[in-house]
């Protein structure tokens, strides 16, 4: 089955934190959308890999998506290498997305650094989408050429040159994220995660003149038919 569009993450739930408010809106828009996690987040501080299996599940019913693929990779030793592109690429080959969300894959610089899964796992999307177009690659399957990758988990200080409106659909979206329980209302914890992302969104949804939002870069110019498209 082909996918419209992809999001990857390093974690279960990076990609409910960065990319939830768009895959509900994309999927009651009718498109098609799933979900790909490069570990099982078994070195987080909450939680173990089956209950993060279990929210995962949970969480992409509440979002409409009908896809997760979970790999082992190793939660804090996500590199990128040779064989994870081979692996990442085959599964691109497989679902055909035509946009794919993945973590931005540099450092940040500041108080709070990039994790290095995220950023690993922004590489080896990069790297397995152009994989995934070559002939003579030992890929299963036909050639695929992805259309868009947009970054999220952007780094302190970076701002994003594009930013979905999720307003309509905030309360799901809140919904999404306390299916992860183990992370966002561990009583263990002591920060109120669910606090900070509300406000995450609240910044990006300020900067494009929205009440929330979540914010991409995108590398690469987008083609503009109809100047008009950017203000609609």
């Amino acid at each position: 089955m082909e996918y419209d569009l992809i999001s990857i993450g390093a974690h279960p739930d990076d990609v409910e934190v960065g990319t939830g408010g768009v895959l509900i809106d994309v999927n009651k828009r009718g498109y098609k959308s799933g979900i790909v996690y490069l570990t099982q987040g078994e070195m987080g501080t909450g939680g173990t890999p089956g209950i993060r299996a279990q929210e995962a599940v949970d969480a992409a019913r509440v979002l409409g998506s009908d896809l997760i693929e979970t790999f082992d990779w190793g939660d804090c030793r996500l590199f990128d290498t040779f064989e994870r592109r081979v692996e990442l690429a085959t599964l691109i080959r497989k679902y055909k997305p035509g946009i794919i969300l993945a973590p931005y894959p540099h450092v940040g610089h500041g108080k709070r650094q990039s994790h290095p899964d995220h950023v690993a796992a922004g590489q080896i999307v990069i790297n397995a989408a152009n994989y995934a177009t070559l002939v003579k690659m030992p890929i299963e399957g036909e050639i695929h050429r992805v259309s868009r990758i947009f970054h999220y988990f952007l780094p302190p200080g970076m701002t994003p040159n594009f930013v979905v409106d999720i307003t309509e659909h905030f309360e799901q979206w809140i919904e999404v994220l306390k299916c992860h329980r183990s992370q966002f209302l561990n009583p263990d914890k002591s920060r109120d995660y669910i606090w900070s992302l509300e406000s995450m969104a609240r910044s990006f949804g300020q900067q494009a003149g929205c009440k929330y939002g979540q914010g991409f870069y995108n590398v690469e110019p987008i083609r503009v038919v109809d100047l008009f498209d950017l203000v609609k």
